[in-house]
């Protein structure tokens, strides 16, 4: 598929697409929003007036056949990925849905093959792949900066931000129902794929899921081990509900190690027998728009250089499907 210019319809004009993603499709060449979709209309209006767009709706299936649009932002829960990306296809539109790509593993194969008959390209919105920081990691893992690559390491915990609330008050974050899990699927999968882009898949998985603090149903809590196909292993633990916030990855060498988090802007650290060195790097204003810069290469050139695609994606969902099974048989 190459388009000449990719217009942009976005569903689900929350506040994702405030600052993070949506000015980045305004602001690429060869790219323009075109239609915005939310279900309260006067939320999408005030939305399409603020942004400068032309056409806002209140109905997805209108924002998905409007003419005017030729490539689908899915930016809704992912309760709903599978039906807009469905749609999507069937209308002959490439479709770029946030993360995590659905709600399990099954319906990432959907979602791929359903775009797989239509010709349609598929990305999945983990922007940290097309981001400085990250590139520079995977920069020095390629020149073997700490030699042979053995183990990694994530760590994440932080403050409960749902004790007390009462269930209609609870963030769809943590409804197994919109979200797939708890804050798990949100966050973990940021990290799970960066490791994935900077390691390759993981094929083996075992991992506990639980609720310690029973605020909501979700898992509040997982831990779990993985290999990946290189032979690199991998422990990681995130928790919901501790007394401080931590984000902490390691990549362990032979020669050295690199420390890094996935959420924060500490700098990037590598440590070898020679001393540390570090690299810091400012976030980009619309942290989506170095992916979405691949994307419009991607469809207006016929090139394929975004690294977030459904097949990516999907591991990142089989990997989370894998650590929490326990928890939902």
């Amino acid at each position: 598929m190459k388009l000449d210019k990719v217009r942009w319809g976005i569903i689900g004009c929350g506040d994702v697409t405030e600052v993070k993603s949506g000015p980045a499709f305004q602001k690429v060449n060869n790219s323009e929003l075109v239609a915005v979709m939310r279900r309260t209309g006067e939320l999408a209006k005030d939305y399409a007036e603020r942004h400068h767009v032309p056409k806002w709706y209140d109905d997805a299936d209108q924002l998905i056949n409007d003419p005017d649009v030729n490539a689908i932002y899915i930016a809704t829960p992912p309760g709903s990925h599978m039906e807009y990306t469905l749609k999507a296809a069937k209308a002959g539109k490439p479709v770029y849905v946030e993360k995590p790509m659905a709600r399990n593993f099954a319906e990432c194969q959907e979602m791929m093959a359903a775009c797989e008959r239509a010709g349609v390209p598929l990305y999945v919105a983990y922007y940290r792949r097309a981001q400085p920081r990250f590139l520079k990691i995977k920069e020095l893992l390629e020149n073997e900066a700490i030699g042979d690559i053995r183990f990694i390491s994530a760590t994440q915990y932080q403050k409960d931000l749902e004790a007390g609330k009462k269930p209609e008050q609870l963030s769809w974050r943590v409804q197994p129902e919109l979200a797939g899990g708890g804050l798990f699927f949100d966050l973990a999968s940021h990290t799970l794929d960066i490791f994935d882009f900077l390691l390759g898949p993981i094929k083996n998985v075992q991992g506990f899921a639980a609720n310690q603090a029973g605020y909501y149903s979700a898992e509040d809590i997982v831990s779990g081990t993985y290999l990946f196909e290189s032979g690199v292993h991998g422990i990681g633990k995130w928790c919901f509900t501790a007394f401080e916030n931590k984000d902490l990855n390691e990549i362990v060498g032979s020669k050295g190690k690199i420390t890094f988090s996935t959420f924060g802007n500490e700098p990037v650290r590598l440590t070898t027998s020679q001393g540390t060195e570090e690299w810091s790097f400012e976030p980009p204003k619309h942290v989506h728009q170095p992916l979405v810069e691949t994307i419009i290469s991607d469809l207006t050139s016929g090139s394929r250089k975004c690294p977030s695609t459904g097949y990516t994606g999907s591991r990142t969902n089989w990997v989370m499907g894998e650590m929490v099974k326990n928890y939902y048989l």
